[in-house]
């Protein structure tokens, strides 16, 4: 189906429009960049005096700050690019998790470079990288850490897992067993991990890049839609094009992708830390936002928008983690393109990374051959762009 399913209301009926968040609950934003409209309105009214970190965190980025902001990013990408060919979309995914500050779940077959890109993202930082292969015996202890006896001291000691890393890769996550990968849950949401009823914090930043295959089911375990839900964004990776994959030969041939050769430029874990406050101040205005609630307001409820026939293949909506999600990679995504605000294309430019394991569709669905983004392409077109 090429054109989206969008039915008109019934006869005597009108399907209710999203609810929008009240007046009250609306709190005040940075003015927008000024410019066109904006700048005949005059300045913003001044805000009330507040504390210092309160009070930067309100304002807006700065030309300065984007201008470096910019460099930063360009020099990552220079050095992805060097050695990664295409994987484009997979690029500015790594990018907008990264300032975002979430983590990241990776699905593709076998030999598409997902390993490559994570430790090259790792190198080109600078920061601790570490690979967990995933398989059926391993166990949480052997991801978070655990405490061992020391004989010499008559005392036991923490030994840290490999979990305590700024940059850490769960190779094929699915099959490894439910126990170990809940494991994961309170290092992906807390950043910190328990081991012996003593709390270790997690290194900042801290970025979980997950892969699963899906081909190959057998011996692997489904991940559970609690943990598929603390993953900011999944990506699908796919095939390179004939003319990348003959560029990837001739850089196997130049020892470009060999292991032991590093980029030749790098930023600092101090340069992601300012991506990280200067996205966080990215401005989103409140028709974004109630376009984000109204978004995941018709995934809950899709029957009077998207009709009943394609709404019974919708078993459960997206979570409030959907709308954090919308919010924060927006504002990454406004940063990777030298915005100083969001814009609605950059929320429908996400929707498939944000929604695709989030929108959880049923059996039929699977039986029927349809996608869960043909599904968030319906909701989409049915809710008015700001």
């Amino acid at each position: 189906m090429n054109e989206p399913y969008a039915p008109g209301p019934s006869a005597g009926a009108t399907p209710p429009p999203p609810p929008a968040p009240s007046a009250q609950s609306v709190r005040p934003a940075p003015p927008a960049p000024t410019t066109g409209a904006s700048a005949a309105a005059g300045p913003a009214p001044e805000a009330p005096a507040a504390s210092s970190s309160a009070s930067k965190k309100s304002e807006a980025p700065t030309e300065a700050e984007l201008r470096r902001a910019s460099a930063v990013l360009k020099t990552v990408s220079d050095a992805y690019s060097a050695k990664m060919v295409g994987q484009e979309r997979l690029r500015m995914s790594l990018l907008i998790s990264l300032i975002a500050g979430g983590h990241i779940l990776l699905e593709s077959v076998p030999g598409l470079a997902k390993t490559t890109a994570a430790s090259t993202l790792a190198d080109t930082v600078k920061a601790q990288f570490k690979r967990i292969q995933c398989t059926p015996d391993l166990l949480p202890s052997d991801i978070t850490g655990n405490q061992i006896y020391d004989a010499a001291t008559g005392s036991f000691r923490t030994v840290l897992g490999p979990v305590h890393a700024n940059f850490v890769l769960l190779d094929e996550i699915n099959r490894s067993s439910a126990k170990t990968q809940s494991a994961m849950l309170e290092a992906m949401q807390e950043h910190q991990t328990t081991i012996g009823g003593e709390v270790h914090h997690l290194p900042k930043p801290f970025l979980v890049i997950a892969t699963q295959n899906p081909i190959e089911q057998e011996g692997t375990y489904e991940l559970p839609e609690a943990q598929m839900d603390r993953f900011l964004l999944k990506e699908i990776v796919e095939y390179p094009s004939p003319a990348e994959e003959f560029e990837i030969l001739g850089r196997i041939d130049s020892g470009v992708l060999d292991p032991d050769r590093h980029v030749s430029s790098a930023i600092s874990l101090d340069d992601v830390h300012m991506l990280q406050d200067v996205a966080s101040r990215i401005y989103v205005d409140p028709a974004i936002r109630n376009y984000i609630v109204s978004i995941a307001y018709v995934t809950r409820n899709p029957a009077p928008y998207i009709g009943e026939d394609r709404a019974r293949f919708i078993k459960y909506g997206a979570s409030p983690r959907a709308s954090i999600a919308f919010l924060q990679a927006s504002r990454a995504l406004a940063l990777l393109n030298g915005r100083a605000h969001v814009l609605p294309e950059d929320i429908r430019s996400l929707r498939h990374l944000v929604l695709r394991h989030r929108v959880l569709l049923t059996f039929e669905a699977d039986a029927e051959g349809i996608r869960s983004e043909e599904i968030i392409d319906q909701i989409f077109a049915s809710v008015p762009t700001p």
